[in-house]
């Protein structure tokens, strides 16, 4: 969102979700007798189905306001696959963003992540690799189901990128390309996993903010002059830390459901001014970023962009 956020509410799971109201439409904390809600992938929480145990495992803590449910984490150094779709042609979008593939990994931002650890105690190791990218036109049009959405991956993995089940594959869309399950209503990303190809993938949506910026752009210039690629850049590192450490949405949460990234979602701490004018809190490689803080896991809790 551009402008002020006072008075808003984000609601964010898997999914980063667009800002609402604080009167309308708000997911509350489960109280006394409530059950805790799970990471539905599309921005808010859920009850788990029936018969189905989602309590914190006894390794979780819970002390810095986030449980651990007993699933797999991504550990040693997952990699990040682009597939570009749509129409990129003229947009400076892969510059800005394969540069934030190539310097996230490591960084003071992202070492955040590894104050997450598995049910073995192995925690995520704050490296990340680019592995590089493909573009798919427009193969299933402009209005995207989640199932079209697997399926371009699917199809992008048979065609021209490996298989990793260490790896996020993201589904970038052109802003004239819309997800029908909601993106700029109820979303602006979201990360999830599938069977492809007989492997556990995980892969995420990220819309070009260009196509709503009211709902999925901080700022209406960005620090590198592209505001639709400079949001997509939050949005990323969003969907990409949560995917390393809840990869299959039952792992690192909290009882509304809420994910580390989600914990943080819109806020951004101390900024600065670039030279167009824009704002940015972080310089990753040769460029400026803003990008959302993430939760520290240690120390009680807490929003930053950078550990320790």
């Amino acid at each position: 969102m551009h402008g002020c956020f006072a008075g808003k509410l984000m609601l964010a799971v898997a999914g980063l979700a667009v800002a609402i109201s604080a009167e309308a439409g708000r997911v509350k904390s489960p109280g006394e007798g409530e059950p805790d809600m799970v990471p539905s992938g599309k921005g808010w929480g859920e009850i788990a189905p029936p018969g189905q145990a989602h309590k914190p495992s006894k390794s979780g803590g819970g002390t810095n306001g986030i449980l651990y449910h007993g699933g797999p984490l991504m550990l040693g150094t997952p990699t990040v696959y682009y597939i570009w779709y749509g129409g990129w042609d003229g947009n400076t979008a892969a510059t800005i963003l394969t540069n934030l593939a190539q310097h996230i990994g490591s960084s003071p931002y992202f070492n955040i992540n590894t104050t997450y650890v598995d049910g073995s105690n192995r925690p995520v190791t704050g490296a990340i690799s680019y592995g590089g990218s493909t573009s798919m036109g427009y193969t299933h049009g402009t209005a995207l189901s989640d199932s079209n959405i697997q399926q371009i991956v699917a199809d992008a993995i048979a065609s021209q990128l490996p298989k990793d089940s260490n790896a996020v594959y993201f589904v970038l869309t052109s802003a004239d390309v819309t997800a029908t399950s909601g993106f700029c209503t109820q979303y602006c990303g979201w990360h999830a996993n599938g069977n492809i190809a007989g492997s556990d993938i995980k892969y995420a949506f990220v819309g070009n903010p260009d196509r709503c910026p009211n709902a999925c752009e901080q700022q209406i210039i960005g620090p590198n002059g592209n505001a639709g690629a400079d949001g997509m850049a939050s949005i990323i590192a969003h969907e990409l830390e949560e995917s390393v450490t809840d990869p299959d949405l039952n792992a690192w949460y909290d009882r509304r459901g809420m994910e580390n990234a989600d914990k943080c979602a819109w806020t951004f701490g101390s900024t600065y001014a670039t030279p167009n004018g824009a704002l940015a809190n972080m310089k990753l490689g040769p460029r400026d970023y803003l990008i959302q803080r993430n939760w520290v896991n240690a120390s009680g809790g807490f929003c930053a962009k950078s550990y320790p």
